[in-house]
Order: structure tokens, then sequence, then C-alpha cells
């Protein structure tokens, strides 16, 4: 399957997600689409979002801000999980699928979608009835290729049996490896674009998060368990390291991050989420860093699965994938 220019190139996407969900107060409807804008400006050519996000406030802030330069970047979203009656649900039916994809073009403000995942697998539904609805969706010309998050290499295998998949999209950074088990392996075989989402590990990467106790009160990193009293002050030491080869390379810690991402696949795609369009531009940045082998593999040996602190999800969020685990 043929990929779309902007999905891989430039090397760096853009999360869109902060500016309206999870990590506190939404930013100001004004000031997000300048700030969507000025990342388009920059360069960024790969946007994503989701349905579930803001509850469809973010898709309506990327529509808003990036309607007349629809044919210019490519354009992910998600379905599957939304908030109904003020509460996240999953629902991976096939005519719940179609439903959601019609409302995020509306509030995307466009006619297509260049890839559309199921933001998670619906353990009620088989893979491949939603797989298969979403590659109806292909047919159809309303959206590009399908993609799903936080699945398994062997239900990645059963969706691309049924539709081919384009892409897939699980947390992956230095802190969570947990793609290296089996799916990064499995996108190769496939030839399936792997987007790495918290590429900066939810900001402990960047080194600016020193105390949880400064997250805003409905932050989601405050029910993370690595973020927690008993962990994140071990995680912290894990830092000091890091920030040390960040300085002898002469980039940011957020920088190192993301080069690291890129430096393990070719096929990975980072994209970090920020509501700063300073840090936008140092994440984007990062897309010219270059790191050698032995830097990789420093790195390597300095913040990986066996070196973190906690499970990066609760119990409650552990219940919603169905990615393999250490």
């Amino acid at each position: 399957m043929s990929k779309h220019p902007h999905l891989t190139n430039p090397s760096i996407g853009l999360g869109c997600m902060n500016l309206s969900h999870a990590y506190g107060s939404p930013v100001a409807e004004e000031q997000a689409i300048k700030a969507l804008q000025a990342a388009f400006e920059m360069g960024y050519r790969h946007f994503d979002t989701a349905t579930l996000y803001g509850g469809g406030k973010n898709e309506l802030l990327v529509g808003n801000a990036l309607k007349d330069r629809r044919d210019d970047f490519f354009l992910a979203s998600k379905c599957g999980m939304a908030m109904v009656d003020g509460k996240k649900e999953i629902n991976g039916r096939p005519e719940n699928l179609r439903t959601q994809c019609e409302n995020s073009l509306k509030r995307l403000q466009t006619d297509h979608i260049d890839l559309y995942y199921l933001h998670r697998m619906d353990p009620n539904v088989p893979i491949e009835e939603s797989a298969g609805a979403l590659g109806d969706l292909v047919k159809e010309g309303k959206i590009g290729g399908i993609g799903l998050s936080e699945v398994s290499a062997d239900t990645l295998a059963r969706a691309h049996q049924e539709f081919p998949v384009t892409a897939i999209q699980t947390e992956y950074s230095l802190w969570t490896r947990n793609p290296e088990i089996a799916v990064l392996e499995a996108c190769k075989q496939l030839d399936i674009t792997f987007v790495a989402f918290s590429p900066l590990a939810r900001g402990f990467l960047t080194g600016t998060l020193k105390d949880v106790a400064e997250l805003e009160e409905k932050d989601i990193r405050r029910n993370m368990p690595r973020f927690q009293a008993d962990n994140y002050p071990h995680n912290l030491e894990l830092l000091n390291d890091y920030l040390a080869l960040a300085k002898d390379i002469g980039c940011t810690p957020a920088q190192l991050a993301l080069a690291w991402t890129r430096a393990k696949d070719s096929n990975i795609v980072p994209i970090p989420g920020t509501r700063s369009v300073n840090h936008m531009q140092d994440n984007f940045d990062a897309g010219k860093l270059v790191l050698d082998n032995k830097q990789v593999s420093l790195l390597d040996e300095m913040i990986n699965e066996n070196t973190v602190h906690g499970p990066r999800y609760n119990a409650g969020q552990q219940k919603e994938i169905d990615t393999e685990e250490f």
C-alpha cells in the first residue's frame, strides 16, 4: 500500500491532544488555533487528533486552524473511543465507527481523513469487524488508510488480514519499550508505519517536571504509577546521566528523546504533543539530529523497562489496551 509522503516526511509529526485534553485545562481556542497554524508554518505536515480529545473539541480546533491548507498536510484522527454522557466509552462496532467518522469529517471541515485509527480495541467486537468497517470507509474515499492504536502484534496481524493496515500508534519512548517485544518487528515485516505517541515520556524526558505537585488537578499523570510519590523520585534520578548526555551532544533533552526514537527504526514517526509554540519548534528541529550507535547504546542502558520505577498505566487504564507486557 503506498504511503502518503507526509506521514513520514518530515520525520516528526504533531500530536494535537495536549491543546484540549488530558493535561489540565484546555488552551483558549484562539491561542490553540494560532499554535496549530504556527506549527504548520514551522514545517509540520502530520497532525494527529481524535474523536475523544476534548469531546470533539480538538478536531474542531484542527479543522478551524488548518481547513485552508487541507491539501498540504497529512491528517490523522481516531474513532472507537469517545466521551458519551460525560464518560469515556470504547465501542468498536461498525455502525458506531461509521457514525464517528461522519462526525469527525464535519468537525475537521474536510471530505477525507488521511489516516483513521481505531483508538482502542473493543474487547466485545472482533478486531476483524472493526477493521473491515474502517476498510469500507477507505473504499468509499472517506479515509485514506486505517490505523490501530495500542494493540498487540497478534491483533495487528488479524486486522491486517481483513484490510491492509497503514499505521499502528502506540506509546514508545526510552521509558516505555513495550513495542520492542513484538510490534516493531511486526510492523517491519508487514511494511506498516509505526507512530510513537508520548515519545517524550509525557514530559518526563524534557527534564522540566521536577515535582508532580505542580501539575493541575485534572492532569492524567497524577493517576499514572510512574509519576506517583513512591516512584517518581527514583525516576528523576535516571535523568542525571541523560541530561548530561544531552548537554554533551549540544541538544535539548526533548531533542535527544526524539532522536533516539528515530534512531531505533527509520519506520518510526514520533508525534510529540505540546501546548508551547517554542517547544513545537524545538521538537521539530530534532528531525535534524542524528545519533551514533554509541549514543543510542548509552541511552538504552540508562533508561529502559528495567531501570524505570512503576508500570506505565494503573489497573483501570491497563484494561483498555491490548499491548504486550514485559
